[in-house]
């Protein structure tokens, strides 16, 4: 299996299935996921589908998440 550093070109990431949220705006303001096997979650800038992908285990993305719904984020907002 290959090991996935973060900053990895989005390129090398073969076969994934890229999705981004439907509140994403079509100035191309939004960030894009893909499930990779083994369980990890690569996320992209949606400007540059070739360029690098960040590679986060489910558990982190799982706290992120958490963070965000409980609005401990909301400050980088205002």
């Amino acid at each position: 299996m290959q090991r996935i550093e973060n900053g990895i070109s989005s390129e090398l990431l073969t076969g994934a299935q890229w999705r981004k949220s439907r509140y994403s705006g079509a100035m191309g303001n939004c960030v894009e996921v893909a499930p990779l096997t083994g369980g990890d979650i690569a996320m992209r800038n949606s400007r540059d589908p070739q360029g690098p992908a960040l590679v986060y285990t489910r558990a982190e993305i799982e706290a992120f998440v958490a963070g965000v719904k409980d609005g401990e984020f909301d400050d980088m907002l205002v």
